[in-house]
């Protein structure tokens, strides 16, 4: 298989369908990864994003460094970048068939459910630490390369994710237990 570093240097040569693979590669795990604190369309809005920008900045890429920290961190500062805008201007929920939230539907009633849990559970914890926990649990990342990306020693970065891990059991744990406290009130 192709390195994702072979295939960006292919890219910068003029291989358009070395872009069209690490869209395939990166793409779900990017939406993933910025899509905790965000909605799927604003998700997915930032990932179109972040490549938009690694095809703007292709030739400033340096060919002897590792494209996914340089990749996420085109995505993270976007990220950053959006929420900045949203304190300044709040925006107003798009309202789809009636529904405020396509996942509304019958079928993405459970996911749904699951996924907020999760993000909300995320969002409690303190933000070093759900940064960490994105990049190593949902994005998949070696501990190395998310302290690379973070600006972190290895050291911290495992003393966050084992924090953050703590946190987030304790979050989704309490979040249960309401769920639970809930249910048999009805």
């Amino acid at each position: 298989m192709t390195s994702d570093e072979e295939l960006m240097r292919a890219y910068v040569a003029g291989d358009t369908g070395a872009f069209d693979e690490l869209f395939r590669r990166y793409a779900p795990m990017l939406t993933r990864v910025l899509g905790r604190d965000l909605s799927g369309a604003a998700a997915e809005d930032l990932v179109q994003q972040t490549f938009l920008q690694l095809h703007r900045a292709r030739r400033d890429f340096d060919l002897d460094a590792r494209l996914r920290p340089w990749l996420f961190t085109i995505g993270f500062n976007l990220k950053r970048e959006l929420f900045r805008r949203r304190k300044r201007r709040p925006e107003a929920r798009l309202e789809i068939d009636g529904r405020s939230d396509p996942s509304e539907g019958p079928r993405g009633a459970e996911r749904f459910d699951a996924t907020q849990a999760l993000r909300h559970a995320m969002a409690r914890i303190p933000e070093d630490q759900a940064e960490v926990i994105a990049l190593h649990w949902l994005a998949g990342m070696p501990f190395p390369e998310v302290a690379q990306l973070v600006g972190a020693s290895l050291s911290a970065v495992k003393v966050r994710a084992h924090r953050g891990y703590a946190a987030l059991r304790a979050e989704l744990a309490e979040l249960g237990n309401q769920a639970d406290s809930e249910d048999i009130g009805k």
